[in-house]
Protein backbone atom coordinates (compact mmCIF):
# COMPACT_ATOMS: atom_id res chain seq x y z
CA UNK A 1 0.00 0.00 0.00
CA UNK A 2 1.29 3.84 -1.04
CA UNK A 3 1.92 5.63 1.79
CA UNK A 4 1.78 9.24 0.82
CA UNK A 5 2.68 10.87 4.28
CA UNK A 6 6.43 9.44 3.86
CA UNK A 7 6.86 10.58 0.03
CA UNK A 8 8.85 13.21 -0.66
CA UNK A 9 7.45 15.97 -3.22
CA UNK A 10 9.15 14.60 -6.11
CA UNK A 11 7.81 11.21 -5.16
CA UNK A 12 4.37 12.29 -4.97
CA UNK A 13 4.52 14.09 -8.48
CA UNK A 14 6.04 11.24 -10.07
CA UNK A 15 3.22 9.31 -7.94
CA UNK A 16 0.39 11.32 -9.30
CA UNK A 17 2.12 11.68 -12.73
CA UNK A 18 1.98 8.22 -13.03
CA UNK A 19 -2.05 8.37 -12.34
CA UNK A 20 -3.31 11.50 -14.27
CA UNK A 21 -5.57 12.09 -17.13
CA UNK A 22 -8.07 9.22 -15.26
CA UNK A 23 -5.27 6.82 -15.10
CA UNK A 24 -3.87 7.27 -18.45
CA UNK A 25 -0.80 8.79 -16.91
CA UNK A 26 1.72 11.36 -18.05
CA UNK A 27 5.42 10.99 -19.13
CA UNK A 28 7.97 12.93 -17.67
CA UNK A 29 8.17 15.07 -21.45
CA UNK A 30 4.48 15.23 -21.43
CA UNK A 31 4.30 16.84 -17.96
CA UNK A 32 7.61 19.05 -18.25
CA UNK A 33 6.19 20.13 -21.19
CA UNK A 34 3.01 21.24 -20.32
CA UNK A 35 4.62 23.25 -17.17
CA UNK A 36 7.69 25.25 -19.68
CA UNK A 37 10.71 22.81 -18.34
CA UNK A 38 12.79 19.77 -19.60
CA UNK A 39 12.07 16.23 -18.90
CA UNK A 40 16.08 16.50 -17.15
CA UNK A 41 14.59 18.98 -15.01
CA UNK A 42 11.67 16.85 -13.96
CA UNK A 43 13.71 13.94 -13.78
CA UNK A 44 16.03 15.35 -11.25
CA UNK A 45 13.13 16.81 -9.15
CA UNK A 46 11.18 13.47 -8.78
CA UNK A 47 14.30 11.82 -7.97
CA UNK A 48 15.23 14.55 -5.27
CA UNK A 49 18.06 15.75 -6.85
CA UNK A 50 16.82 19.43 -7.28
CA UNK A 51 14.41 21.11 -5.76
CA UNK A 52 11.43 23.21 -6.31
CA UNK A 53 11.78 26.59 -4.92
CA UNK A 54 8.69 28.64 -6.45
CA UNK A 55 4.81 28.04 -4.96
CA UNK A 56 4.03 29.07 -8.76
CA UNK A 57 5.69 25.98 -10.31
CA UNK A 58 4.13 23.79 -7.26
CA UNK A 59 0.30 25.08 -8.24
CA UNK A 60 1.07 24.58 -12.24
CA UNK A 61 2.33 20.87 -12.06
CA UNK A 62 -0.64 20.36 -9.29
CA UNK A 63 -3.29 21.93 -11.85
CA UNK A 64 -1.58 19.73 -14.63
CA UNK A 65 -2.03 16.63 -12.33
CA UNK A 66 -5.42 17.31 -12.01
CA UNK A 67 -5.11 17.85 -8.41
CA UNK A 68 -7.45 20.50 -6.04
CA UNK A 69 -4.65 20.79 -4.04
CA UNK A 70 -1.20 21.84 -3.61
CA UNK A 71 -0.94 20.22 -0.49
CA UNK A 72 -1.08 16.79 -2.08
CA UNK A 73 1.83 17.42 -3.74
CA UNK A 74 4.22 19.06 -0.52
CA UNK A 75 2.36 17.56 2.25
CA UNK A 76 -1.68 16.89 4.09
CA UNK A 77 -0.72 19.38 6.78
CA UNK A 78 -0.04 22.44 4.58
CA UNK A 79 -3.34 24.00 3.48
CA UNK A 80 -2.91 25.37 -0.06
CA UNK A 81 -5.95 25.01 -1.69
CA UNK A 82 -5.82 26.07 -5.25
CA UNK A 83 -9.73 27.63 -5.08
CA UNK A 84 -8.88 29.30 -1.37
CA UNK A 85 -9.75 33.01 -0.88
CA UNK A 86 -7.55 35.83 -1.96
CA UNK A 87 -5.65 37.57 0.37
CA UNK A 88 -7.71 40.61 1.80
CA UNK A 89 -5.14 42.99 0.58
CA UNK A 90 -5.92 42.10 -3.06
CA UNK A 91 -8.52 43.91 -4.30
CA UNK A 92 -7.34 47.31 -2.70
CA UNK A 93 -4.44 46.62 -4.32
CA UNK A 94 -5.39 45.67 -7.57
CA UNK A 95 -7.48 48.64 -7.99
CA UNK A 96 -4.58 50.66 -7.40
CA UNK A 97 -2.93 49.31 -10.13
CA UNK A 98 -6.03 49.71 -12.74
CA UNK A 99 -5.91 53.10 -11.71
CA UNK A 100 -4.36 55.42 -14.37
CA UNK A 101 -1.70 57.13 -13.00
CA UNK A 102 -2.47 60.45 -14.02
CA UNK A 103 -5.72 59.89 -11.90
CA UNK A 104 -3.30 58.67 -8.84
CA UNK A 105 -3.10 60.89 -5.93
CA UNK A 106 -5.79 62.99 -7.06
CA UNK A 107 -7.80 64.93 -3.74
CA UNK A 108 -5.44 63.46 -1.38
CA UNK A 109 -5.16 65.46 2.25
CA UNK A 110 -2.27 68.28 2.37
CA UNK A 111 1.08 68.94 -0.02
CA UNK A 112 2.82 66.04 -1.73
CA UNK A 113 5.57 64.31 -0.38
CA UNK A 114 9.41 65.62 -1.56
CA UNK A 115 11.24 63.10 -2.88
CA UNK A 116 13.59 62.22 -0.08
CA UNK A 117 10.21 62.08 2.39
CA UNK A 118 8.95 59.64 -0.39
CA UNK A 119 12.08 57.32 -0.78
CA UNK A 120 12.35 57.35 2.84
CA UNK A 121 8.43 55.63 3.21
CA UNK A 122 8.99 53.23 0.26
CA UNK A 123 12.57 51.98 2.64
CA UNK A 124 10.32 51.78 5.64
CA UNK A 125 7.52 49.61 4.28
CA UNK A 126 10.54 47.38 2.78
CA UNK A 127 11.90 47.63 6.16
CA UNK A 128 9.04 45.66 7.37
CA UNK A 129 8.29 43.66 4.24
CA UNK A 130 12.05 42.12 4.85
CA UNK A 131 12.46 41.82 8.78
CA UNK A 132 8.34 41.09 10.34
CA UNK A 133 7.11 37.74 11.22
CA UNK A 134 3.73 39.45 11.07
CA UNK A 135 4.05 41.60 7.27
CA UNK A 136 1.98 40.89 4.58
CA UNK A 137 -1.27 42.49 6.96
CA UNK A 138 0.51 45.58 7.77
CA UNK A 139 2.21 46.15 3.93
CA UNK A 140 -0.54 45.48 2.05
CA UNK A 141 -2.54 48.20 3.70
CA UNK A 142 0.27 50.34 3.20
CA UNK A 143 0.46 49.63 -1.01
CA UNK A 144 -2.52 51.37 -2.42
CA UNK A 145 -1.57 54.62 -0.33
CA UNK A 146 2.13 54.72 -1.22
CA UNK A 147 1.18 54.70 -5.04
CA UNK A 148 -1.25 57.60 -4.68
CA UNK A 149 1.47 59.44 -3.23
CA UNK A 150 4.28 58.29 -5.45
CA UNK A 151 2.34 59.48 -8.22
CA UNK A 152 1.34 62.68 -6.54
CA UNK A 153 5.12 62.95 -5.52
CA UNK A 154 6.51 62.78 -9.22
CA UNK A 155 3.80 65.35 -10.60
CA UNK A 156 5.40 68.20 -8.93
CA UNK A 157 8.76 67.25 -8.43
CA UNK A 158 11.81 68.07 -10.93
CA UNK A 159 15.56 67.80 -11.59
CA UNK A 160 17.05 66.09 -9.11
CA UNK A 161 14.30 65.10 -6.84
CA UNK A 162 12.18 64.08 -10.01
CA UNK A 163 14.86 60.98 -10.55
CA UNK A 164 14.92 60.36 -7.21
CA UNK A 165 11.25 59.94 -6.82
CA UNK A 166 11.39 57.77 -9.95
CA UNK A 167 13.55 55.78 -8.02
CA UNK A 168 11.55 55.24 -5.00
CA UNK A 169 8.51 54.07 -7.06
CA UNK A 170 10.63 51.69 -9.06
CA UNK A 171 11.56 49.95 -5.84
CA UNK A 172 7.74 50.09 -4.17
CA UNK A 173 6.69 48.63 -7.87
CA UNK A 174 9.39 46.13 -7.05
CA UNK A 175 7.77 45.39 -3.65
CA UNK A 176 4.24 45.08 -5.49
CA UNK A 177 5.74 42.39 -7.67
CA UNK A 178 7.29 40.46 -4.62
CA UNK A 179 4.17 40.63 -2.75
CA UNK A 180 1.81 39.55 -4.95
CA UNK A 181 3.88 36.63 -5.73
CA UNK A 182 4.23 35.71 -2.47
CA UNK A 183 0.06 35.85 -2.17
CA UNK A 184 -0.36 34.10 -5.54
CA UNK A 185 -1.54 36.94 -7.38
CA UNK A 186 0.95 35.97 -10.51
CA UNK A 187 -0.70 38.13 -12.91
CA UNK A 188 -0.94 41.29 -10.75
CA UNK A 189 2.71 40.84 -9.92
CA UNK A 190 3.46 40.50 -13.75
CA UNK A 191 1.77 43.88 -14.11
CA UNK A 192 3.76 45.86 -11.55
CA UNK A 193 7.32 44.47 -12.69
CA UNK A 194 6.13 45.85 -16.28
CA UNK A 195 5.18 48.59 -15.09
CA UNK A 196 8.33 49.44 -13.38
CA UNK A 197 10.37 48.51 -16.14
CA UNK A 198 9.05 50.70 -18.06
CA UNK A 199 9.17 53.48 -16.01
CA UNK A 200 13.23 52.84 -15.44
CA UNK A 201 13.56 52.67 -19.47
CA UNK A 202 12.12 56.09 -19.62
CA UNK A 203 14.62 57.41 -17.27
CA UNK A 204 17.93 55.87 -19.21
CA UNK A 205 19.63 55.22 -15.85
CA UNK A 206 21.22 51.98 -16.80
CA UNK A 207 21.28 50.40 -13.17
CA UNK A 208 17.49 51.39 -12.73
CA UNK A 209 16.88 49.49 -15.81
CA UNK A 210 19.24 46.85 -15.16
CA UNK A 211 16.99 46.26 -11.44
CA UNK A 212 14.07 46.37 -13.35
CA UNK A 213 15.25 43.83 -15.68
CA UNK A 214 16.01 41.89 -13.23
CA UNK A 215 13.12 41.98 -11.35
CA UNK A 216 11.02 40.75 -14.03
CA UNK A 217 13.52 37.95 -14.35
CA UNK A 218 12.65 36.94 -11.12
CA UNK A 219 8.82 36.51 -11.79
CA UNK A 220 9.65 34.42 -15.08
CA UNK A 221 11.77 32.17 -13.63
CA UNK A 222 9.05 31.41 -10.85
CA UNK A 223 6.59 31.03 -13.33
CA UNK A 224 9.03 28.32 -15.60
CA UNK A 225 9.72 30.76 -18.10
CA UNK A 226 13.05 30.12 -18.27
CA UNK A 227 14.09 30.56 -22.02
CA UNK A 228 12.42 34.18 -21.41
CA UNK A 229 13.75 35.23 -17.70
CA UNK A 230 17.63 34.06 -19.66
CA UNK A 231 16.84 36.10 -23.02
CA UNK A 232 15.50 39.09 -21.00
CA UNK A 233 18.60 38.93 -18.47
CA UNK A 234 21.08 38.54 -21.55
CA UNK A 235 19.91 41.34 -23.35
CA UNK A 236 19.67 43.84 -20.80
CA UNK A 237 23.06 42.64 -19.44
CA UNK A 238 24.56 43.65 -23.33
CA UNK A 239 22.38 46.89 -23.34
CA UNK A 240 23.23 48.04 -19.22
CA UNK A 241 27.07 47.41 -19.33
CA UNK A 242 28.59 49.47 -16.58
CA UNK A 243 31.44 51.47 -17.38
CA UNK A 244 34.76 51.91 -15.23
CA UNK A 245 33.01 54.95 -13.05
CA UNK A 246 30.11 52.97 -12.69
CA UNK A 247 28.59 53.21 -9.54
CA UNK A 248 27.93 50.66 -7.18
CA UNK A 249 24.62 50.61 -7.35
CA UNK A 250 24.65 49.32 -11.20
CA UNK A 251 27.55 47.27 -10.59
CA UNK A 252 24.54 45.38 -7.87
CA UNK A 253 21.63 45.26 -10.30
CA UNK A 254 24.38 44.50 -13.34
CA UNK A 255 25.95 41.27 -11.13
CA UNK A 256 22.34 40.39 -9.98
CA UNK A 257 21.08 39.93 -13.72
CA UNK A 258 24.39 37.54 -14.23
CA UNK A 259 22.80 35.59 -11.33
CA UNK A 260 19.00 35.68 -12.66
CA UNK A 261 20.43 34.49 -15.86
CA UNK A 262 22.59 31.68 -14.27
CA UNK A 263 19.41 29.77 -12.67
CA UNK A 264 17.34 30.63 -16.06
CA UNK A 265 20.26 29.18 -18.07
CA UNK A 266 20.92 25.99 -15.89
CA UNK A 267 17.36 25.15 -15.48
CA UNK A 268 16.77 25.67 -19.26
CA UNK A 269 19.69 22.77 -19.98
CA UNK A 270 22.10 25.12 -20.29
CA UNK A 271 24.72 24.19 -17.89
CA UNK A 272 27.89 25.34 -20.03
CA UNK A 273 26.06 29.09 -20.29
CA UNK A 274 25.54 28.96 -17.08
CA UNK A 275 28.65 28.26 -15.29
CA UNK A 276 30.22 31.25 -17.56
CA UNK A 277 27.82 33.38 -16.46
CA UNK A 278 29.00 32.56 -13.25
CA UNK A 279 32.09 33.82 -13.81
CA UNK A 280 30.88 36.97 -15.41
CA UNK A 281 29.19 37.64 -11.98
CA UNK A 282 32.22 37.15 -10.25
CA UNK A 283 34.05 39.41 -12.01
CA UNK A 284 31.52 42.30 -11.39
CA UNK A 285 31.37 40.87 -7.41
CA UNK A 286 35.04 41.52 -7.44
CA UNK A 287 35.11 44.57 -9.02
CA UNK A 288 32.46 45.70 -6.09
CA UNK A 289 34.15 44.28 -3.38
CA UNK A 290 31.86 43.74 -0.25
CA UNK A 291 28.16 42.31 -0.09
CA UNK A 292 25.61 44.92 -0.74
CA UNK A 293 21.88 44.95 -0.94
CA UNK A 294 21.20 47.56 -3.88
CA UNK A 295 17.46 47.41 -4.95
CA UNK A 296 17.08 44.70 -2.55
CA UNK A 297 19.10 42.28 -5.37
CA UNK A 298 21.18 40.85 -2.09
CA UNK A 299 24.33 40.94 -4.66
CA UNK A 300 28.06 41.05 -3.73
CA UNK A 301 30.70 38.27 -3.50
CA UNK A 302 29.17 35.73 -1.02
CA UNK A 303 25.48 35.82 -2.82
CA UNK A 304 27.79 34.65 -6.12
CA UNK A 305 29.49 31.52 -4.38
CA UNK A 306 25.73 30.25 -3.04
CA UNK A 307 24.38 30.59 -6.97
CA UNK A 308 27.85 28.30 -7.63
CA UNK A 309 26.07 25.74 -4.71
CA UNK A 310 22.81 26.19 -6.60
CA UNK A 311 23.93 25.59 -9.39
CA UNK A 312 26.27 22.22 -9.12
CA UNK A 313 22.92 21.18 -6.71
CA UNK A 314 21.02 21.91 -10.01
CA UNK A 315 23.48 19.78 -12.46
CA UNK A 316 22.89 17.37 -9.75
CA UNK A 317 26.70 16.95 -8.50
CA UNK A 318 25.86 16.96 -4.93
CA UNK A 319 29.94 16.38 -3.77
CA UNK A 320 30.84 19.65 -5.89
CA UNK A 321 27.88 21.88 -4.46
CA UNK A 322 29.05 20.87 -0.86
CA UNK A 323 32.75 21.31 -1.67
CA UNK A 324 31.44 24.54 -3.06
CA UNK A 325 29.52 25.47 0.37
CA UNK A 326 32.78 25.13 2.09
CA UNK A 327 33.75 28.49 0.85
CA UNK A 328 31.13 30.12 1.80
CA UNK A 329 30.94 32.24 5.00
CA UNK A 330 27.13 32.90 5.61
CA UNK A 331 27.08 35.99 7.69
CA UNK A 332 24.69 36.45 10.73
CA UNK A 333 21.16 37.53 10.78
CA UNK A 334 21.01 41.17 10.94
CA UNK A 335 23.31 41.82 7.87
CA UNK A 336 23.53 43.08 4.70
CA UNK A 337 21.97 40.13 3.36
CA UNK A 338 17.92 40.01 4.60
CA UNK A 339 17.87 36.90 6.04
CA UNK A 340 15.01 35.27 3.55
CA UNK A 341 18.05 34.54 1.62
CA UNK A 342 20.61 33.39 3.44
CA UNK A 343 17.75 30.87 5.17
CA UNK A 344 17.08 29.75 1.30
CA UNK A 345 20.46 28.98 1.06
CA UNK A 346 20.81 27.05 4.11
CA UNK A 347 18.06 24.88 3.21
CA UNK A 348 19.66 24.12 -0.04
CA UNK A 349 22.77 23.06 1.93
CA UNK A 350 21.13 20.96 4.21
CA UNK A 351 18.87 19.34 1.23
CA UNK A 352 22.80 18.57 -0.44
CA UNK A 353 23.69 16.57 2.89
CA UNK A 354 20.35 14.56 2.57
CA UNK A 355 21.39 13.46 -0.45
CA UNK A 356 24.84 12.83 0.25
CA UNK A 357 23.29 10.55 3.40
CA UNK A 358 24.66 12.35 5.88
CA UNK A 359 22.22 12.72 8.67
CA UNK A 360 24.26 14.43 11.03
CA UNK A 361 25.13 17.48 8.69
CA UNK A 362 21.31 17.46 7.84
CA UNK A 363 20.39 17.63 11.34
CA UNK A 364 23.20 20.53 11.83
CA UNK A 365 21.58 22.67 9.55
CA UNK A 366 18.25 21.96 10.32
CA UNK A 367 19.08 23.32 13.62
CA UNK A 368 20.66 26.44 12.26
CA UNK A 369 17.40 27.05 10.13
CA UNK A 370 15.75 26.74 13.28
CA UNK A 371 17.62 28.76 15.47
CA UNK A 372 18.14 32.09 12.62
CA UNK A 373 14.44 31.39 11.20
CA UNK A 374 11.94 29.97 13.10
CA UNK A 375 8.83 31.06 11.39
CA UNK A 376 10.46 30.47 8.06
CA UNK A 377 11.31 27.00 8.57
CA UNK A 378 7.56 25.54 8.88
CA UNK A 379 7.39 26.62 5.40
CA UNK A 380 10.02 24.91 3.56
CA UNK A 381 8.86 21.31 1.76
CA UNK A 382 12.29 20.37 1.75
CA UNK A 383 12.40 20.71 5.70
CA UNK A 384 9.72 19.10 5.86
CA UNK A 385 11.07 16.34 3.64
CA UNK A 386 14.37 16.12 5.59
CA UNK A 387 12.56 15.39 9.31
CA UNK A 388 10.41 12.86 7.65
CA UNK A 389 13.33 11.46 6.55
CA UNK A 390 15.08 11.64 9.69
CA UNK A 391 12.12 10.40 11.62
CA UNK A 392 11.45 7.13 9.99
CA UNK A 393 15.67 6.43 11.17
CA UNK A 394 16.25 8.07 13.61
CA UNK A 395 19.73 7.31 15.51
CA UNK A 396 19.10 7.47 18.73
CA UNK A 397 21.61 10.03 19.43
CA UNK A 398 19.74 11.94 17.20
CA UNK A 399 16.50 11.20 18.14
CA UNK A 400 15.61 13.58 20.46
CA UNK A 401 17.07 16.92 18.11
CA UNK A 402 14.85 15.80 15.42
CA UNK A 403 12.02 15.43 17.42
CA UNK A 404 11.86 18.87 18.51
CA UNK A 405 12.45 19.88 15.01
CA UNK A 406 9.40 17.76 13.49
CA UNK A 407 7.08 19.20 16.60
CA UNK A 408 8.27 22.52 16.02
CA UNK A 409 8.03 22.07 12.24
CA UNK A 410 3.96 20.65 12.40
CA UNK A 411 5.10 16.91 11.42
CA UNK A 412 4.49 15.50 15.24
CA UNK A 413 1.96 16.70 16.90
Amino acid sequence: MINLSVMTTGERIKYYRGRARNGVGLSQAALAGLVARSEDWLSKVERNVIRIDSLDMITRLARELGLDNVGDLVGPSIDLSLVGPEHPSVPGIRRALNTPPSQHGLGLPGAALTGPQLAERVVEAWGIYETQTERYGPVGEMLPGLLAESYATLRQASGDEELEATRALVSLLHLYQVFLRRVGERKLSLRAADRAMQIADDTGDPALMAAAAWNVCGILLSSGEVADSLDLARSTIAHCRPGDDASPEHLSAYGALHLSAVIAAVRDSKAPTAWDLLRGACTVADRLGVDRNDFHTAFGPTNVKMHGVHLAAEEGDIHEALRLADDVDVPEPGGVLPLERTTRYQVEVMHAHRLNGDDFGTLYFLKKIMEASPEEIRYFPLVREAVQALLKRSRPQLRSEVHRIAEHVGILA
